[in-house]
Protein backbone atom coordinates (compact mmCIF):
# COMPACT_ATOMS: atom_id res chain seq x y z
CA UNK A 1 0.00 0.00 0.00
CA UNK A 2 1.33 3.34 -0.96
CA UNK A 3 1.27 6.36 1.63
CA UNK A 4 -1.26 7.98 -0.50
CA UNK A 5 -3.78 5.02 -0.65
CA UNK A 6 -2.71 4.72 3.56
CA UNK A 7 -3.90 8.54 3.68
CA UNK A 8 -7.26 8.26 1.74
CA UNK A 9 -8.09 5.48 4.02
CA UNK A 10 -7.93 7.00 6.99
CA UNK A 11 -9.53 10.95 5.42
CA UNK A 12 -12.58 9.99 3.89
CA UNK A 13 -15.14 12.71 4.41
CA UNK A 14 -17.61 10.11 5.60
CA UNK A 15 -14.61 9.38 8.20
CA UNK A 16 -14.93 13.15 9.73
CA UNK A 17 -17.57 15.30 10.74
CA UNK A 18 -18.42 17.15 14.10
CA UNK A 19 -16.07 16.74 17.13
CA UNK A 20 -16.43 17.87 20.92
CA UNK A 21 -15.19 21.01 21.55
CA UNK A 22 -13.96 20.06 25.07
CA UNK A 23 -15.18 18.50 28.29
CA UNK A 24 -18.94 18.59 28.61
CA UNK A 25 -19.68 19.30 24.77
CA UNK A 26 -22.43 16.80 24.62
CA UNK A 27 -23.66 17.44 21.19
CA UNK A 28 -23.89 14.44 18.29
CA UNK A 29 -20.49 13.19 17.73
CA UNK A 30 -20.33 12.47 14.11
CA UNK A 31 -16.33 12.46 13.45
CA UNK A 32 -15.30 8.48 13.13
CA UNK A 33 -11.69 7.20 12.40
CA UNK A 34 -10.05 9.99 10.51
CA UNK A 35 -7.20 11.57 13.24
CA UNK A 36 -8.33 14.06 15.71
CA UNK A 37 -6.11 17.25 14.80
CA UNK A 38 -3.74 18.06 17.97
CA UNK A 39 -4.89 21.62 18.15
CA UNK A 40 -8.37 20.17 19.03
CA UNK A 41 -7.83 18.09 21.18
CA UNK A 42 -8.59 18.07 25.28
CA UNK A 43 -8.58 16.52 28.56
CA UNK A 44 -6.46 15.16 31.30
CA UNK A 45 -5.81 11.25 31.44
CA UNK A 46 -7.59 11.13 35.12
CA UNK A 47 -10.92 10.83 33.57
CA UNK A 48 -9.97 7.31 31.58
CA UNK A 49 -10.15 5.82 35.14
CA UNK A 50 -13.58 6.28 35.45
CA UNK A 51 -14.35 5.20 31.45
CA UNK A 52 -12.42 1.91 32.62
CA UNK A 53 -14.25 1.12 36.02
CA UNK A 54 -17.56 1.85 35.13
CA UNK A 55 -17.97 -0.66 32.04
CA UNK A 56 -16.39 -3.88 33.97
CA UNK A 57 -18.69 -3.38 37.23
CA UNK A 58 -21.86 -5.13 35.57
CA UNK A 59 -23.24 -8.68 36.14
CA UNK A 60 -21.05 -9.43 32.83
CA UNK A 61 -17.78 -9.05 35.38
CA UNK A 62 -20.05 -10.86 38.62
CA UNK A 63 -21.12 -14.41 36.09
CA UNK A 64 -17.42 -14.70 35.26
CA UNK A 65 -16.33 -14.95 38.52
CA UNK A 66 -18.92 -17.31 39.59
CA UNK A 67 -17.52 -19.69 36.89
CA UNK A 68 -14.40 -20.25 39.21
CA UNK A 69 -16.93 -21.93 41.30
CA UNK A 70 -18.07 -23.94 38.53
CA UNK A 71 -15.21 -25.21 37.80
CA UNK A 72 -14.42 -26.39 40.88
CA UNK A 73 -11.54 -24.13 42.12
CA UNK A 74 -13.37 -22.69 45.50
CA UNK A 75 -13.52 -18.90 46.92
CA UNK A 76 -8.83 -18.42 47.45
CA UNK A 77 -7.89 -20.55 44.01
CA UNK A 78 -10.24 -19.03 41.95
CA UNK A 79 -9.69 -15.22 43.17
CA UNK A 80 -5.97 -15.89 42.84
CA UNK A 81 -6.65 -16.93 39.19
CA UNK A 82 -9.12 -14.38 38.14
CA UNK A 83 -6.33 -11.88 39.49
CA UNK A 84 -4.08 -13.15 37.68
CA UNK A 85 -5.70 -12.73 34.19
CA UNK A 86 -7.03 -9.89 34.50
CA UNK A 87 -4.06 -8.03 35.79
CA UNK A 88 -1.92 -9.85 32.46
CA UNK A 89 -4.92 -8.35 30.09
CA UNK A 90 -5.08 -5.08 31.59
CA UNK A 91 -1.36 -4.36 30.99
CA UNK A 92 -1.88 -5.24 27.27
CA UNK A 93 -5.02 -2.68 27.57
CA UNK A 94 -3.16 -0.32 29.08
CA UNK A 95 -0.10 0.08 26.93
CA UNK A 96 -2.20 0.25 23.78
CA UNK A 97 -4.25 2.89 25.53
CA UNK A 98 -1.22 5.19 25.81
CA UNK A 99 -1.10 5.20 21.49
CA UNK A 100 -4.69 7.49 21.54
CA UNK A 101 -2.78 10.81 22.50
CA UNK A 102 0.02 9.74 20.31
CA UNK A 103 -1.67 9.85 16.96
CA UNK A 104 -5.52 11.47 17.68
CA UNK A 105 -6.42 7.68 16.62
CA UNK A 106 -8.92 4.72 17.61
CA UNK A 107 -7.12 1.30 17.88
CA UNK A 108 -8.37 -0.25 14.73
CA UNK A 109 -7.51 2.90 12.47
CA UNK A 110 -3.89 2.83 14.19
CA UNK A 111 -3.73 -1.31 12.93
CA UNK A 112 -3.72 -0.23 9.61
CA UNK A 113 -0.32 0.61 9.98
CA UNK A 114 0.53 -2.83 10.22
CA UNK A 115 -1.71 -4.49 8.23
CA UNK A 116 -2.53 -2.01 5.63
CA UNK A 117 -5.31 -2.82 3.27
CA UNK A 118 -5.42 -6.02 4.76
CA UNK A 119 -6.25 -4.31 8.32
CA UNK A 120 -9.99 -5.89 7.07
CA UNK A 121 -9.68 -8.77 8.53
CA UNK A 122 -9.22 -7.99 11.89
CA UNK A 123 -11.60 -4.62 11.72
CA UNK A 124 -13.86 -7.64 10.62
CA UNK A 125 -13.73 -9.55 13.40
CA UNK A 126 -13.53 -6.61 15.95
CA UNK A 127 -17.25 -5.11 14.73
CA UNK A 128 -18.38 -9.13 15.27
CA UNK A 129 -16.73 -9.28 18.89
CA UNK A 130 -18.82 -5.72 19.28
CA UNK A 131 -21.69 -6.98 18.24
CA UNK A 132 -20.71 -10.09 20.98
CA UNK A 133 -19.86 -8.43 24.16
CA UNK A 134 -22.95 -5.74 23.85
CA UNK A 135 -24.74 -9.30 23.93
CA UNK A 136 -22.75 -10.76 26.62
CA UNK A 137 -23.55 -7.43 28.69
CA UNK A 138 -27.28 -6.87 27.78
CA UNK A 139 -28.18 -10.31 28.64
CA UNK A 140 -27.88 -9.44 32.18
CA UNK A 141 -29.37 -6.08 31.99
CA UNK A 142 -32.40 -7.28 29.97
CA UNK A 143 -32.96 -10.51 32.60
CA UNK A 144 -32.73 -7.83 35.63
CA UNK A 145 -35.42 -5.30 33.95
CA UNK A 146 -37.62 -7.94 33.15
CA UNK A 147 -37.31 -9.69 36.81
CA UNK A 148 -37.99 -5.06 38.05
CA UNK A 149 -40.86 -4.40 35.86
CA UNK A 150 -42.67 -7.77 35.54
CA UNK A 151 -42.31 -8.02 31.10
CA UNK A 152 -40.93 -10.00 29.07
CA UNK A 153 -37.71 -10.71 28.32
CA UNK A 154 -37.53 -9.61 24.95
CA UNK A 155 -38.78 -6.27 25.86
CA UNK A 156 -36.90 -5.62 28.86
CA UNK A 157 -33.50 -5.94 26.34
CA UNK A 158 -35.32 -3.62 23.75
CA UNK A 159 -35.65 -1.05 26.36
CA UNK A 160 -32.13 -1.78 27.16
CA UNK A 161 -30.55 -1.52 23.88
CA UNK A 162 -33.21 1.21 22.97
CA UNK A 163 -31.43 3.72 25.77
CA UNK A 164 -27.53 2.39 24.64
CA UNK A 165 -28.18 3.12 21.27
CA UNK A 166 -28.92 6.88 22.17
CA UNK A 167 -25.97 7.29 24.07
CA UNK A 168 -24.18 5.65 21.10
CA UNK A 169 -25.13 7.79 18.71
CA UNK A 170 -24.35 10.79 20.74
CA UNK A 171 -20.44 9.41 20.85
CA UNK A 172 -16.91 10.31 23.04
CA UNK A 173 -17.74 13.02 25.59
CA UNK A 174 -21.31 11.47 26.60
CA UNK A 175 -19.56 8.14 27.10
CA UNK A 176 -17.15 9.64 29.51
CA UNK A 177 -19.33 11.95 31.72
CA UNK A 178 -21.72 8.90 31.75
CA UNK A 179 -19.17 6.37 32.84
CA UNK A 180 -17.58 8.97 35.31
CA UNK A 181 -21.36 9.20 36.80
CA UNK A 182 -21.82 5.53 37.03
CA UNK A 183 -18.71 4.74 38.77
CA UNK A 184 -19.74 6.21 41.73
CA UNK A 185 -23.05 4.85 41.77
CA UNK A 186 -22.05 1.12 40.35
CA UNK A 187 -19.01 1.09 43.40
CA UNK A 188 -21.37 2.25 45.90
CA UNK A 189 -23.76 -0.62 44.85
CA UNK A 190 -21.24 -3.20 44.46
CA UNK A 191 -19.68 -2.37 47.85
CA UNK A 192 -23.29 -2.98 49.58
CA UNK A 193 -24.22 -5.82 47.91
CA UNK A 194 -20.33 -7.42 48.64
CA UNK A 195 -21.31 -6.61 52.49
CA UNK A 196 -25.19 -8.21 52.12
CA UNK A 197 -23.51 -11.14 50.68
CA UNK A 198 -20.71 -11.84 53.66
CA UNK A 199 -23.30 -10.79 56.30
CA UNK A 200 -25.66 -13.58 55.32
CA UNK A 201 -24.06 -16.34 52.95
CA UNK A 202 -20.76 -18.67 53.63
CA UNK A 203 -18.54 -16.97 50.81
CA UNK A 204 -15.48 -19.26 51.78
CA UNK A 205 -15.61 -22.10 49.43
CA UNK A 206 -13.20 -24.80 49.14
CA UNK A 207 -12.03 -26.63 46.19
CA UNK A 208 -13.92 -29.79 44.41
CA UNK A 209 -11.65 -30.71 42.12
CA UNK A 210 -8.14 -31.81 42.99
CA UNK A 211 -4.54 -33.60 41.17
CA UNK A 212 -4.46 -32.67 37.02
CA UNK A 213 -8.14 -31.80 37.34
CA UNK A 214 -7.77 -28.59 39.64
CA UNK A 215 -4.69 -27.88 37.37
CA UNK A 216 -6.71 -27.79 34.67
CA UNK A 217 -9.43 -25.59 36.46
CA UNK A 218 -6.89 -23.24 37.42
CA UNK A 219 -5.35 -22.49 33.84
CA UNK A 220 -8.85 -22.23 32.20
CA UNK A 221 -9.76 -19.25 34.87
CA UNK A 222 -7.32 -17.53 34.33
CA UNK A 223 -7.68 -17.88 30.68
CA UNK A 224 -10.96 -16.74 31.37
CA UNK A 225 -10.03 -13.71 33.09
CA UNK A 226 -7.34 -12.82 31.15
CA UNK A 227 -10.08 -13.44 27.61
CA UNK A 228 -12.50 -10.50 29.37
CA UNK A 229 -9.71 -7.53 30.25
CA UNK A 230 -7.72 -8.29 26.88
CA UNK A 231 -11.03 -8.39 24.89
CA UNK A 232 -10.61 -4.58 25.59
CA UNK A 233 -7.51 -4.43 23.29
CA UNK A 234 -8.85 -3.37 20.38
CA UNK A 235 -11.02 -0.53 21.92
CA UNK A 236 -8.10 0.51 23.79
CA UNK A 237 -7.31 3.94 22.28
CA UNK A 238 -10.68 4.51 20.99
CA UNK A 239 -11.34 6.08 24.36
CA UNK A 240 -7.81 8.48 24.89
CA UNK A 241 -7.63 9.21 21.03
CA UNK A 242 -8.78 13.22 22.06
CA UNK A 243 -6.59 13.64 24.45
CA UNK A 244 -3.31 16.20 24.06
CA UNK A 245 -0.03 14.52 22.80
CA UNK A 246 1.78 15.83 25.85
CA UNK A 247 0.05 13.83 27.97
CA UNK A 248 2.24 11.92 30.15
CA UNK A 249 2.05 8.31 28.80
CA UNK A 250 2.40 6.92 32.17
CA UNK A 251 -0.80 8.48 33.79
CA UNK A 252 -2.25 7.48 30.72
CA UNK A 253 -1.09 4.06 31.09
CA UNK A 254 -1.75 4.23 35.20
CA UNK A 255 -5.50 5.61 35.03
CA UNK A 256 -6.60 2.89 31.98
CA UNK A 257 -5.07 0.04 34.06
CA UNK A 258 -6.12 0.86 37.53
CA UNK A 259 -9.65 1.53 36.65
CA UNK A 260 -9.89 -1.99 34.43
CA UNK A 261 -8.09 -4.23 37.35
CA UNK A 262 -10.05 -2.68 40.35
CA UNK A 263 -13.56 -3.21 38.84
CA UNK A 264 -12.64 -6.52 37.69
CA UNK A 265 -11.20 -7.48 41.40
CA UNK A 266 -14.20 -5.72 42.64
CA UNK A 267 -16.61 -7.54 40.92
CA UNK A 268 -15.16 -11.11 39.80
CA UNK A 269 -14.51 -11.18 43.65
CA UNK A 270 -18.10 -10.29 44.22
CA UNK A 271 -18.49 -13.11 41.55
CA UNK A 272 -16.75 -15.98 43.10
CA UNK A 273 -17.86 -15.33 46.53
CA UNK A 274 -21.95 -15.21 45.76
CA UNK A 275 -21.44 -18.18 43.36
CA UNK A 276 -23.80 -20.38 45.18
CA UNK A 277 -26.46 -17.22 46.25
CA UNK A 278 -27.08 -16.33 42.38
CA UNK A 279 -25.82 -19.61 40.10
CA UNK A 280 -27.43 -18.67 37.08
CA UNK A 281 -30.22 -16.61 38.12
CA UNK A 282 -28.53 -13.65 38.16
CA UNK A 283 -30.80 -10.86 38.32
CA UNK A 284 -33.34 -12.76 40.75
CA UNK A 285 -30.51 -14.01 43.17
CA UNK A 286 -28.78 -10.54 43.39
CA UNK A 287 -32.54 -9.32 44.59
CA UNK A 288 -32.70 -12.16 46.86
CA UNK A 289 -28.93 -11.49 48.41
CA UNK A 290 -30.04 -7.51 48.79
CA UNK A 291 -33.42 -8.72 50.71
CA UNK A 292 -35.86 -7.89 48.45
CA UNK A 293 -38.09 -4.92 48.83
CA UNK A 294 -36.60 -1.29 47.47
CA UNK A 295 -33.28 -2.42 47.76
CA UNK A 296 -33.41 -5.31 46.16
CA UNK A 297 -35.47 -3.33 43.16
CA UNK A 298 -32.89 -0.35 43.25
CA UNK A 299 -30.36 -3.08 43.01
CA UNK A 300 -32.02 -4.35 39.68
CA UNK A 301 -32.75 -0.88 38.11
CA UNK A 302 -28.70 -0.21 38.69
CA UNK A 303 -27.89 -3.85 36.86
CA UNK A 304 -29.49 -2.89 33.49
CA UNK A 305 -28.29 0.63 33.74
CA UNK A 306 -24.91 -0.82 34.51
CA UNK A 307 -25.13 -3.05 31.28
CA UNK A 308 -25.80 0.22 29.35
CA UNK A 309 -22.51 1.79 30.80
CA UNK A 310 -20.54 -1.24 29.09
CA UNK A 311 -22.73 -1.67 26.18
CA UNK A 312 -22.09 1.83 25.15
CA UNK A 313 -18.28 0.91 24.42
CA UNK A 314 -19.48 -2.01 22.06
CA UNK A 315 -21.47 0.10 19.74
CA UNK A 316 -18.69 3.14 20.10
CA UNK A 317 -15.43 0.80 19.29
CA UNK A 318 -17.83 -1.60 17.17
CA UNK A 319 -19.03 2.03 14.62
CA UNK A 320 -15.24 2.73 14.18
CA UNK A 321 -14.19 -0.70 13.46
CA UNK A 322 -17.33 -0.76 10.66
CA UNK A 323 -16.03 1.80 9.12
CA UNK A 324 -12.24 0.45 9.22
CA UNK A 325 -13.36 -2.19 6.91
CA UNK A 326 -14.25 0.45 4.69
CA UNK A 327 -17.87 0.70 4.83
CA UNK A 328 -19.01 4.33 4.23
CA UNK A 329 -21.20 5.07 6.81
CA UNK A 330 -21.49 7.37 9.14
CA UNK A 331 -20.23 6.89 12.85
CA UNK A 332 -23.63 7.26 14.76
CA UNK A 333 -25.25 4.83 12.14
CA UNK A 334 -22.81 2.29 12.29
CA UNK A 335 -22.89 2.60 16.27
CA UNK A 336 -26.99 1.71 16.39
CA UNK A 337 -26.30 -1.07 13.96
CA UNK A 338 -24.33 -2.71 16.35
CA UNK A 339 -27.01 -2.32 18.62
CA UNK A 340 -29.71 -3.70 16.43
CA UNK A 341 -27.95 -6.99 15.79
CA UNK A 342 -26.87 -7.45 19.36
CA UNK A 343 -30.93 -8.34 20.29
CA UNK A 344 -31.07 -11.53 17.87
CA UNK A 345 -27.57 -12.68 20.38
CA UNK A 346 -28.99 -11.91 23.26
CA UNK A 347 -31.91 -14.22 22.89
CA UNK A 348 -29.96 -17.27 21.56
CA UNK A 349 -27.82 -16.78 25.09
CA UNK A 350 -31.05 -16.49 27.30
CA UNK A 351 -32.71 -19.48 25.52
CA UNK A 352 -30.85 -22.39 27.27
CA UNK A 353 -27.59 -23.19 29.38
CA UNK A 354 -26.39 -19.84 29.42
CA UNK A 355 -23.46 -20.76 31.40
CA UNK A 356 -22.14 -23.03 28.24
CA UNK A 357 -22.93 -20.50 25.90
CA UNK A 358 -22.02 -17.47 28.08
CA UNK A 359 -17.94 -18.65 28.55
CA UNK A 360 -18.15 -20.36 24.75
CA UNK A 361 -18.43 -16.66 23.14
CA UNK A 362 -16.85 -15.04 25.90
CA UNK A 363 -13.83 -17.21 24.78
CA UNK A 364 -14.74 -17.57 21.26
CA UNK A 365 -14.73 -13.77 20.26
CA UNK A 366 -11.24 -13.23 21.70
CA UNK A 367 -9.07 -15.98 20.83
CA UNK A 368 -7.86 -13.82 17.63
CA UNK A 369 -7.03 -10.42 19.58
CA UNK A 370 -3.36 -11.35 21.57
CA UNK A 371 -2.00 -12.28 17.61
CA UNK A 372 -3.37 -8.95 16.54
CA UNK A 373 -1.49 -7.14 20.01
CA UNK A 374 1.59 -8.90 18.87
CA UNK A 375 1.75 -7.78 15.23
CA UNK A 376 0.39 -3.81 15.84
CA UNK A 377 3.02 -3.78 19.10
CA UNK A 378 6.30 -4.57 17.37
CA UNK A 379 5.15 -2.62 14.15
CA UNK A 380 4.63 0.48 16.23
CA UNK A 381 7.87 0.31 18.23
CA UNK A 382 9.13 -0.10 14.92
CA UNK A 383 7.92 3.31 13.74
CA UNK A 384 8.11 5.04 17.04
CA UNK A 385 11.28 5.46 17.81
CA UNK A 386 12.66 8.62 18.84
CA UNK A 387 9.12 10.11 17.37
CA UNK A 388 6.41 11.57 19.82
CA UNK A 389 3.23 11.31 17.87
CA UNK A 390 2.73 10.41 14.48
CA UNK A 391 -0.09 10.50 11.81
CA UNK A 392 -1.35 6.96 10.92
CA UNK A 393 -3.14 8.84 7.81
CA UNK A 394 0.45 9.40 6.70
CA UNK A 395 1.97 6.52 7.79
CA UNK A 396 3.75 4.58 4.80
CA UNK A 397 2.87 0.53 4.37
CA UNK A 398 5.00 -1.83 2.33
CA UNK A 399 2.66 -4.26 0.53
CA UNK A 400 4.94 -7.44 1.92
CA UNK A 401 4.88 -6.00 5.45
CA UNK A 402 1.21 -5.64 5.18
CA UNK A 403 0.57 -9.21 3.76
CA UNK A 404 3.34 -10.70 5.95
CA UNK A 405 0.90 -9.24 8.94
CA UNK A 406 -1.99 -10.80 7.97
CA UNK A 407 -0.68 -14.04 7.45
CA UNK A 408 0.77 -14.49 10.64
CA UNK A 409 -2.47 -13.06 11.67
CA UNK A 410 -3.99 -16.15 10.23
CA UNK A 411 -1.33 -18.88 11.26
CA UNK A 412 -0.98 -17.81 15.07
CA UNK A 413 -4.64 -18.31 15.01
CA UNK A 414 -4.53 -21.90 13.24
CA UNK A 415 -1.59 -22.68 15.66
CA UNK A 416 -3.65 -21.90 18.74
CA UNK A 417 -6.82 -24.40 17.48
CA UNK A 418 -5.34 -27.25 19.76
CA UNK A 419 -5.24 -25.86 22.60
CA UNK A 420 -8.48 -24.33 22.95
CA UNK A 421 -11.74 -25.41 25.09
CA UNK A 422 -14.80 -24.52 24.19
CA UNK A 423 -17.79 -26.90 23.57
CA UNK A 424 -17.04 -25.56 20.09
CA UNK A 425 -13.85 -25.84 20.00
CA UNK A 426 -12.06 -28.82 22.17
CA UNK A 427 -8.31 -28.90 21.30
CA UNK A 428 -6.41 -32.23 21.18
CA UNK A 429 -3.99 -30.51 23.62
CA UNK A 430 -6.26 -28.83 25.73
CA UNK A 431 -8.29 -31.88 26.44
CA UNK A 432 -5.21 -33.92 27.08
CA UNK A 433 -4.14 -31.08 29.88
CA UNK A 434 -7.83 -31.66 31.33
CA UNK A 435 -9.36 -28.72 29.99
CA UNK A 436 -6.73 -25.95 30.90
CA UNK A 437 -6.62 -23.45 27.45
CA UNK A 438 -3.67 -21.75 26.78
CA UNK A 439 -4.92 -20.75 23.52
CA UNK A 440 -4.52 -17.29 24.03
CA UNK A 441 -0.57 -17.35 25.25
CA UNK A 442 -0.14 -19.53 22.05
CA UNK A 443 -1.91 -17.65 19.77
CA UNK A 444 0.35 -14.52 21.19
CA UNK A 445 3.87 -16.24 21.10
CA UNK A 446 3.64 -17.72 18.12
CA UNK A 447 2.62 -14.37 16.28
CA UNK A 448 5.39 -12.10 17.80
CA UNK A 449 8.24 -14.55 17.14
CA UNK A 450 6.53 -15.04 13.44
CA UNK A 451 6.25 -10.97 13.06
CA UNK A 452 8.98 -10.25 15.06
CA UNK A 453 11.31 -12.08 13.20
CA UNK A 454 10.07 -11.40 9.71
CA UNK A 455 10.63 -7.22 10.57
CA UNK A 456 14.17 -8.47 11.77
CA UNK A 457 14.97 -9.87 8.73
CA UNK A 458 13.72 -7.56 6.81
CA UNK A 459 15.89 -4.35 8.98
CA UNK A 460 19.03 -6.98 8.45
CA UNK A 461 18.30 -7.24 4.76
CA UNK A 462 18.22 -3.26 4.69
CA UNK A 463 20.89 -2.77 6.26
CA UNK A 464 23.06 -5.18 4.06
CA UNK A 465 21.75 -3.65 0.84
CA UNK A 466 22.67 0.10 2.50
CA UNK A 467 26.35 -1.01 3.25
CA UNK A 468 26.71 -3.01 0.14
CA UNK A 469 25.60 0.42 -2.04
CA UNK A 470 27.84 2.48 0.25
Amino acid sequence: MSQAESANALTEPTFSGHRPAGAGDLSVESHGIAPVPEDQRYGSPGRLFTVWFAPQVNMTGVFTGTLAIVLGLGFWLGLLAMVIGTVLGSLVVAYLSTWGPRTGTGQLPNARMAFGGGVVLPAALQWLSSIAWDALVGLFGGEALAVLLGIPFWAAVLIVLAVQGVVGVFGYELIHRLQAVLTVILFVTFVVFAVKLVGGHDVITPAVVHGPDLVGAFVLEVTIAFSLAVSWASYAADFSRYLPVESPRLRVFGFTFAGIVSAYILVQGVGIAAAEAIGEHTAEGVRQVMGGGLLGGLALLIIAVASIGSGVMNDYSGSLALQTIGVRVRRPVSAVLVTVLAFGLILWLHAADTATRFTDVLLLVSYWIPAFVAVVVIDWLIRTRGRLSLNPAEERTERRDAAAALVVFVVAYAAAIPFMHTTLIEGPVARAWHGADIAYFVNLAVAAVLYGGYRSLRARGASSRGASSC
